[in-house]
C-alpha cells in the first residue's frame, strides 16, 4: 500500500522545444538517447517527440525533483550536450513543470 506522503509527492518535467537544422534530427535523437542514458538518481522517464515529416521536436525529461536533474549533470552528459549544439537551427526554448495530474489508462 502506498504511503499518504506519495501522493503528495509531485514529480516535475524538463521540457526542450527546438527546431534542428535540416536532416539533422537523427543525430540529435541519437545524443539525446545517449545522454539519457547517464542519467540516474531521480530519473523517472524521457521522451522525445518529432513533428512529422519535420526537423522540429519536444524532449521532455521526468524527474522525481528539481535537484535531481541537478545532480545528474555531469561530464559526461555535458560533453554530450556540447555534440549537439550545432545540430540547432536555434536555440531550443526550455522550461521546467510540475506534474499538477497524471491520467493513466485503464485498460
Amino acid at each position: 500500500m502506498q504511503e499518504f506522503s506519495d501522493f503528495l509527492r509531485h514529480n516535475y518535467a524538463y521540457v526542450a522545444m527546438a527546431t534542428f537544422k535540416p536532416g539533422k534530427f537523427p543525430e540529435a535523437q541519437r545524443l539525446f538517447e545517449e545522454a539519457v542514458k547517464t542519467y540516474t538518481k531521480g530519473f523517472k522517464g524521457a521522451y522525445l517527440l518529432q513533428k512529422p515529416y519535420t526537423d522540429e521536436g519536444i524532449a521532455v525529461i521526468l524527474w522525481e525533483k528539481l535537484e535531481d536533474m541537478e545532480e545528474n549533470q555531469n561530464e559526461t552528459h555535458e560533453k554530450i550536450l556540447s555534440e549537439m549544439k550545432h545540430l540547432f537551427a536555434s536555440p531550443p526554448e526550455t522550461n521546467f513543470y510540475e506534474l499538477s495530474t497524471e491520467i493513466k489508462s485503464q485498460k
